[in-house]
Protein backbone atom coordinates (compact mmCIF):
# COMPACT_ATOMS: atom_id res chain seq x y z
CA UNK A 1 0.00 0.00 0.00
CA UNK A 2 1.12 3.39 -0.92
CA UNK A 3 2.42 5.95 1.89
CA UNK A 4 0.70 9.56 1.49
CA UNK A 5 3.86 12.33 1.06
CA UNK A 6 4.64 14.12 4.31
CA UNK A 7 4.03 17.34 4.29
CA UNK A 8 6.20 19.66 1.91
CA UNK A 9 9.58 21.41 3.62
CA UNK A 10 9.45 24.99 3.04
CA UNK A 11 12.71 26.92 4.44
CA UNK A 12 11.77 28.59 7.57
CA UNK A 13 13.29 31.54 6.39
CA UNK A 14 10.67 31.69 3.70
CA UNK A 15 7.70 31.86 5.92
CA UNK A 16 9.51 35.58 7.34
CA UNK A 17 9.60 36.90 3.62
CA UNK A 18 7.12 39.94 2.90
CA UNK A 19 5.43 38.32 -0.14
CA UNK A 20 4.57 35.30 1.38
CA UNK A 21 3.23 37.29 4.36
CA UNK A 22 1.23 39.50 2.66
CA UNK A 23 0.07 36.32 0.17
CA UNK A 24 -1.43 34.87 4.02
CA UNK A 25 -3.32 38.04 5.28
CA UNK A 26 -4.46 38.81 2.07
CA UNK A 27 -5.74 34.97 2.19
CA UNK A 28 -4.47 34.67 -1.45
CA UNK A 29 -3.46 30.73 -1.87
CA UNK A 30 -2.52 31.15 -5.38
CA UNK A 31 0.14 33.51 -4.23
CA UNK A 32 0.95 31.08 -1.20
CA UNK A 33 1.22 28.35 -3.29
CA UNK A 34 3.83 30.22 -5.75
CA UNK A 35 6.22 30.75 -3.29
CA UNK A 36 6.58 27.61 -1.75
CA UNK A 37 7.20 26.33 -5.55
CA UNK A 38 9.73 28.70 -5.80
CA UNK A 39 11.45 28.25 -2.01
CA UNK A 40 11.04 24.19 -1.72
CA UNK A 41 10.91 23.28 -6.15
CA UNK A 42 7.67 21.30 -4.93
CA UNK A 43 5.09 20.52 -8.36
CA UNK A 44 1.43 21.33 -8.44
CA UNK A 45 1.47 18.13 -8.15
CA UNK A 46 3.16 17.43 -5.24
CA UNK A 47 1.45 20.29 -3.38
CA UNK A 48 -2.20 18.59 -4.20
CA UNK A 49 -0.68 15.47 -2.93
CA UNK A 50 0.56 17.07 0.25
CA UNK A 51 -2.95 18.85 0.64
CA UNK A 52 -5.00 16.45 -0.41
CA UNK A 53 -6.41 18.36 -3.48
CA UNK A 54 -6.60 17.44 -7.19
CA UNK A 55 -3.29 19.12 -9.23
CA UNK A 56 -6.08 20.50 -11.80
CA UNK A 57 -7.54 22.20 -8.90
CA UNK A 58 -4.05 23.60 -7.55
CA UNK A 59 -3.67 24.74 -11.21
CA UNK A 60 -6.98 26.83 -11.23
CA UNK A 61 -5.95 28.48 -7.69
CA UNK A 62 -1.96 29.33 -8.84
CA UNK A 63 -3.52 31.17 -12.48
CA UNK A 64 -6.62 32.71 -10.51
CA UNK A 65 -9.50 30.78 -11.87
CA UNK A 66 -10.79 29.46 -8.84
CA UNK A 67 -10.59 30.58 -4.90
CA UNK A 68 -10.17 28.96 -1.55
CA UNK A 69 -13.01 30.12 0.95
CA UNK A 70 -13.62 27.28 3.50
CA UNK A 71 -11.70 27.08 6.72
CA UNK A 72 -10.97 23.24 6.50
CA UNK A 73 -9.47 23.16 3.26
CA UNK A 74 -7.15 26.33 4.77
CA UNK A 75 -6.19 23.86 7.94
CA UNK A 76 -5.47 21.50 4.72
CA UNK A 77 -3.24 23.59 3.26
CA UNK A 78 -1.50 24.52 6.70
CA UNK A 79 -1.57 20.98 7.84
CA UNK A 80 0.35 19.81 4.55
CA UNK A 81 2.56 23.01 3.69
CA UNK A 82 3.90 21.86 7.37
CA UNK A 83 2.99 26.11 8.18
CA UNK A 84 4.55 27.26 11.21
CA UNK A 85 2.16 28.58 14.11
CA UNK A 86 3.09 32.60 13.12
CA UNK A 87 1.95 31.65 9.32
CA UNK A 88 -1.16 30.04 10.29
CA UNK A 89 -1.74 33.17 12.48
CA UNK A 90 -1.71 35.22 9.77
CA UNK A 91 -4.04 33.48 7.57
CA UNK A 92 -6.29 33.53 10.33
CA UNK A 93 -5.73 29.86 11.91
CA UNK A 94 -4.77 28.55 15.81
CA UNK A 95 -1.75 27.16 16.23
CA UNK A 96 -1.26 23.76 14.88
CA UNK A 97 -2.79 20.13 16.44
CA UNK A 98 0.14 19.24 18.11
CA UNK A 99 0.69 22.60 19.96
CA UNK A 100 -2.84 22.74 20.96
CA UNK A 101 -2.75 19.02 22.06
CA UNK A 102 -1.18 19.83 25.37
CA UNK A 103 -4.70 21.72 27.00
CA UNK A 104 -2.56 24.91 27.88
CA UNK A 105 -4.95 27.77 27.79
CA UNK A 106 -4.78 29.33 24.24
CA UNK A 107 -3.69 33.16 23.73
CA UNK A 108 -6.36 35.31 22.24
CA UNK A 109 -3.64 36.93 20.32
CA UNK A 110 -2.82 33.47 18.30
CA UNK A 111 -6.53 34.06 16.78
CA UNK A 112 -6.61 36.79 14.53
CA UNK A 113 -9.86 37.08 13.70
CA UNK A 114 -9.59 40.96 12.93
CA UNK A 115 -8.13 40.95 10.09
CA UNK A 116 -8.01 44.33 9.01
CA UNK A 117 -8.67 47.68 10.79
CA UNK A 118 -10.03 50.32 8.85
CA UNK A 119 -10.36 54.40 10.19
CA UNK A 120 -13.91 54.55 9.42
CA UNK A 121 -16.37 52.87 7.68
CA UNK A 122 -15.76 55.24 4.32
CA UNK A 123 -12.77 53.96 4.12
CA UNK A 124 -14.05 50.47 4.37
CA UNK A 125 -17.07 50.72 1.76
CA UNK A 126 -15.27 49.14 -1.23
CA UNK A 127 -14.76 46.08 0.46
CA UNK A 128 -18.02 45.80 2.30
CA UNK A 129 -19.87 46.45 -0.83
CA UNK A 130 -17.77 43.76 -2.17
CA UNK A 131 -18.91 41.05 0.12
CA UNK A 132 -22.19 41.98 0.50
CA UNK A 133 -22.66 42.12 -3.60
CA UNK A 134 -21.77 37.97 -2.74
CA UNK A 135 -23.54 37.12 0.01
CA UNK A 136 -26.31 34.95 0.81
CA UNK A 137 -27.11 36.46 4.27
CA UNK A 138 -27.03 39.86 4.87
CA UNK A 139 -27.25 41.17 9.15
CA UNK A 140 -27.33 44.80 9.64
CA UNK A 141 -27.11 46.36 13.36
CA UNK A 142 -28.31 50.16 13.30
CA UNK A 143 -29.98 52.62 14.96
CA UNK A 144 -31.72 53.94 12.13
CA UNK A 145 -29.42 52.37 8.93
CA UNK A 146 -30.25 54.78 6.19
CA UNK A 147 -26.72 55.56 5.51
CA UNK A 148 -26.41 52.03 5.29
CA UNK A 149 -29.53 50.43 3.47
CA UNK A 150 -32.45 52.36 3.49
CA UNK A 151 -31.47 55.40 1.13
CA UNK A 152 -30.84 54.51 -2.46
CA UNK A 153 -27.62 55.99 -2.31
CA UNK A 154 -27.04 54.02 1.06
CA UNK A 155 -23.78 52.10 0.89
CA UNK A 156 -25.51 48.78 0.82
CA UNK A 157 -28.98 49.43 -1.48
CA UNK A 158 -27.23 49.02 -4.76
CA UNK A 159 -26.12 45.07 -3.43
CA UNK A 160 -29.62 44.37 -2.80
CA UNK A 161 -31.29 42.44 -5.70
CA UNK A 162 -33.88 44.32 -7.37
CA UNK A 163 -36.02 42.63 -9.26
CA UNK A 164 -38.48 39.47 -8.06
CA UNK A 165 -37.18 36.77 -6.54
CA UNK A 166 -33.56 38.11 -6.14
CA UNK A 167 -30.75 35.95 -5.90
CA UNK A 168 -32.25 33.87 -2.79
CA UNK A 169 -30.27 36.87 -0.58
CA UNK A 170 -32.09 36.68 3.57
CA UNK A 171 -31.78 40.56 4.80
CA UNK A 172 -32.44 40.87 8.77
CA UNK A 173 -32.03 44.58 9.80
CA UNK A 174 -32.12 45.21 13.28
CA UNK A 175 -33.42 48.97 14.25
CA UNK A 176 -33.48 51.12 17.29
CA UNK A 177 -37.49 50.92 18.59
CA UNK A 178 -38.76 54.52 18.42
CA UNK A 179 -40.89 53.60 21.28
CA UNK A 180 -38.27 53.19 23.37
CA UNK A 181 -36.47 55.05 26.36
CA UNK A 182 -32.97 54.56 24.44
CA UNK A 183 -33.36 56.59 21.72
CA UNK A 184 -34.23 59.40 23.55
CA UNK A 185 -30.65 58.32 25.03
CA UNK A 186 -29.13 58.40 21.66
CA UNK A 187 -30.60 61.09 20.52
CA UNK A 188 -29.43 63.22 23.19
CA UNK A 189 -25.43 61.56 22.76
CA UNK A 190 -25.31 62.74 19.23
CA UNK A 191 -27.50 66.20 19.75
CA UNK A 192 -30.27 65.23 17.33
CA UNK A 193 -34.18 65.94 18.37
CA UNK A 194 -35.73 62.57 19.28
CA UNK A 195 -38.81 62.91 16.64
CA UNK A 196 -35.69 63.38 14.11
CA UNK A 197 -34.13 60.20 14.88
CA UNK A 198 -37.17 58.17 15.41
CA UNK A 199 -38.58 59.28 11.80
CA UNK A 200 -35.29 58.14 10.39
CA UNK A 201 -36.42 54.64 11.70
CA UNK A 202 -39.35 54.48 10.10
CA UNK A 203 -38.25 55.48 6.99
CA UNK A 204 -35.70 52.99 7.07
CA UNK A 205 -38.67 50.28 7.98
CA UNK A 206 -40.48 51.68 4.46
CA UNK A 207 -37.57 51.55 2.59
CA UNK A 208 -36.87 48.36 3.56
CA UNK A 209 -40.72 46.84 2.98
CA UNK A 210 -40.29 48.42 -0.41
CA UNK A 211 -38.02 44.97 -1.24
CA UNK A 212 -40.27 42.08 0.14
CA UNK A 213 -40.78 40.76 -3.21
CA UNK A 214 -37.31 40.79 -4.41
CA UNK A 215 -35.52 38.91 -1.60
CA UNK A 216 -36.09 37.49 2.24
CA UNK A 217 -36.59 41.26 3.99
CA UNK A 218 -36.60 40.72 7.82
CA UNK A 219 -36.68 43.82 10.29
CA UNK A 220 -36.70 44.34 13.92
CA UNK A 221 -36.36 46.71 16.04
CA UNK A 222 -34.28 46.37 19.42
CA UNK A 223 -34.89 48.58 22.83
CA UNK A 224 -31.96 48.54 24.64
CA UNK A 225 -29.01 51.62 23.95
CA UNK A 226 -26.97 50.70 21.03
CA UNK A 227 -23.06 50.22 21.71
CA UNK A 228 -21.81 47.60 18.66
CA UNK A 229 -22.73 48.55 14.93
CA UNK A 230 -22.33 45.46 12.76
CA UNK A 231 -22.83 44.54 8.99
CA UNK A 232 -22.30 40.78 8.62
CA UNK A 233 -21.79 39.14 4.75
CA UNK A 234 -21.84 35.06 5.33
CA UNK A 235 -19.11 34.20 7.36
CA UNK A 236 -17.41 38.17 7.60
CA UNK A 237 -18.20 41.01 9.75
CA UNK A 238 -17.27 44.83 9.57
CA UNK A 239 -17.40 46.16 13.28
CA UNK A 240 -17.91 49.39 14.83
CA UNK A 241 -19.59 51.31 17.78
CA UNK A 242 -21.63 53.54 19.40
CA UNK A 243 -20.35 55.93 21.63
CA UNK A 244 -21.43 59.56 23.25
CA UNK A 245 -20.91 62.15 20.36
CA UNK A 246 -20.27 60.10 17.33
CA UNK A 247 -22.24 58.35 15.00
CA UNK A 248 -21.40 54.54 13.98
CA UNK A 249 -19.93 55.26 10.79
CA UNK A 250 -17.66 57.28 12.13
CA UNK A 251 -15.90 54.89 14.15
CA UNK A 252 -13.16 52.76 13.67
CA UNK A 253 -14.38 49.81 11.60
CA UNK A 254 -13.28 46.11 12.03
CA UNK A 255 -13.15 43.20 9.47
CA UNK A 256 -13.63 40.17 11.51
CA UNK A 257 -13.40 36.57 9.73
CA UNK A 258 -15.04 33.68 10.81
CA UNK A 259 -12.05 31.09 12.43
CA UNK A 260 -12.20 27.69 13.72
CA UNK A 261 -11.03 28.46 17.56
CA UNK A 262 -11.89 32.27 17.53
CA UNK A 263 -14.92 33.86 20.03
CA UNK A 264 -15.01 37.10 18.41
CA UNK A 265 -17.22 36.31 14.83
CA UNK A 266 -19.39 33.51 17.34
CA UNK A 267 -19.57 36.43 20.00
CA UNK A 268 -20.74 38.90 17.58
CA UNK A 269 -22.93 36.43 15.71
CA UNK A 270 -24.49 35.48 19.31
CA UNK A 271 -25.30 38.72 20.35
CA UNK A 272 -27.30 39.34 16.92
CA UNK A 273 -29.25 36.42 17.08
CA UNK A 274 -30.22 37.10 20.97
CA UNK A 275 -31.11 40.85 19.90
CA UNK A 276 -33.80 39.27 17.28
CA UNK A 277 -34.73 36.94 19.82
CA UNK A 278 -36.30 39.73 22.02
CA UNK A 279 -36.90 42.23 18.97
CA UNK A 280 -40.07 43.22 17.40
CA UNK A 281 -40.29 42.35 14.03
CA UNK A 282 -42.07 45.02 11.69
CA UNK A 283 -41.43 43.71 8.65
Amino acid sequence: MATLPTAIEVPGWAWETAELRQALRRRDMGAVFRCVQQYSGASQARIGAAIDMAQGRVNEIINGRREVSRLDVYERIADGLDMPDDARHLLGLAASRERRSGGAAFDLAAFPEVVRVYASQASASEEIRQHASDARELDVLAVRGLGLIGLNDSLLRACLPREQGGRGLRVRLLLLDPKSVAIAQRAAEVGESVESLASGVRLAEARLRELTGTCDVQVYRYRMLPTWRVIRTDTTMFVGAFDAGWEGHESACYKVVETPHGPLYRGFRRMVETIIDGAERTV
